[in-house]
């Protein structure tokens, strides 16, 4: 009887042992199991399972993008037409926007701190966006300015080309948007009878375009951008920029701000198609898609023509017109199409 009552004992003292033991790894995962929930609740939801309304700000974001971006001629022209050059313009657009971002920052108490593979991601990211401004305003000596910022606008051509390489094909509304919005700004881009432009112009406005195509799939596909603000992406790419614009520009060497005039078109430079374009547009890729951001940029070469025939006096011809019409139809067809489906 002794020796059965230390075996019922044994057996008692061991299930114990094993329900405590599990229990202390149950616990023991908890946080963990938590932690792996927290992380795939807060994971961001697909341009596609957006709802309507939160895309419809990510498509108003677009054209915001596009509108402001399209104000480089407005107060770029100027100042290279008295007499800056180029890399210095960029130089003081580039360091005036990280100034002005910043102290906005510092305003709402922004954490700054970035790891090592965000650092490596938007030290590109800022060449890479510097390197499509610096080709644009180059273009700018050869070609008209609404032509050249006309034909940067082959980049969503080229972002929707590069998603296909990375396995993400948009839909045919969108491939339909952008065979549109091509002939229109085709048509908006053709020379004027008489008129005699440098091809170089062309094809540096062109790699200006592949470059912010770039520019633009990073910003969307890359993990370690996703997880920043759009505001932080927007200031560490115009470090960046500033970094490289003031290492080209004292081996050029760099002219100083010659009036206030000057300093307060920098300072619109930096501004408008720098911050308000590129924070735009930053949070519209993470609503609606790269690809349909990008379709949505073609009120960008509207907006450079409007600036060329009201401020510069550049002429309005039939076919301006209608391709105009034809790149606003090609958008609102694909936000209608989108939006219902």
């Amino acid at each position: 009887m002794v020796m059965i009552a230390r075996i019922c004992q044994m057996r008692l003292w061991h299930k114990t042992n094993h329900r405590l033991s599990h229990r202390a790894r149950v616990l023991a995962t908890a946080p963990h199991a938590a932690g792996r929930a927290q992380r795939a609740s807060a994971s961001p939801l697909l341009p596609e399972t957006m709802p309507r309304a939160v895309r419809f700000r990510g498509y108003i974001a677009g054209i915001l993008a596009g509108a402001t971006y399209g104000l480089n001629p407005l107060f770029g022209l100027p100042l290279m037409q008295d007499g800056m050059s180029v890399v210095s313009v960029l130089f003081y657009r580039y360091i005036f926007s990280t100034i002005v971002l910043g102290l906005w920052l510092v305003i709402r108490r922004q954490n700054f701190r970035i790891d090592a593979p965000q650092s490596g991601r938007l030290g590109v990211m800022g060449s890479l966006y510097a390197a499509s401004s610096i080709l644009l305003f180059v273009s700018y000596h050869d070609i008209p300015s609404g032509i050249g910022t006309t034909l940067v606008f082959l980049y969503p051509v080229m972002v929707a080309l590069i998603m296909v390489f990375l396995k993400v094909c948009p839909k045919w509304q969108t491939w339909v948007a952008i065979f549109v919005t091509f002939l229109g700004v085709a048509l908006l881009s053709l020379p004027e009878p008489g008129a005699q432009y440098r091809p170089i112009g062309f094809v540096l406005a062109a790699l200006s375009a592949l470059a912010y195509a770039f520019f633009v799939v990073m910003l969307n596909q890359c993990k370690p951008i996703r997880q920043m603000t759009n505001s932080m992406v927007t200031f560490y790419a115009l470090c960046a920029g500033s970094l490289i614009f003031l290492l080209y520009g004292l081996s050029e060497g760099l002219a100083p701000i010659p009036d206030v005039w000057s300093f307060f078109m920098l300072l619109g430079l930096a501004i408008f198609p720098t911050i308000v374009s590129t924070a735009t547009f930053s949070y519209a890729a993470r609503l609606i898609g790269p690809t349909q951001t990008s379709v949505l940029g073609v009120f960008e070469p509207i907006t450079a023509l409007a600036v060329g025939i009201l401020v510069f006096g550049e002429p309005l011809s039939l076919t301006i017109l209608v391709g105009m019409i034809l790149a606003l139809s090609a958008i609102a067809f694909m936000t209608a199409t989108t939006n219902r489906s």
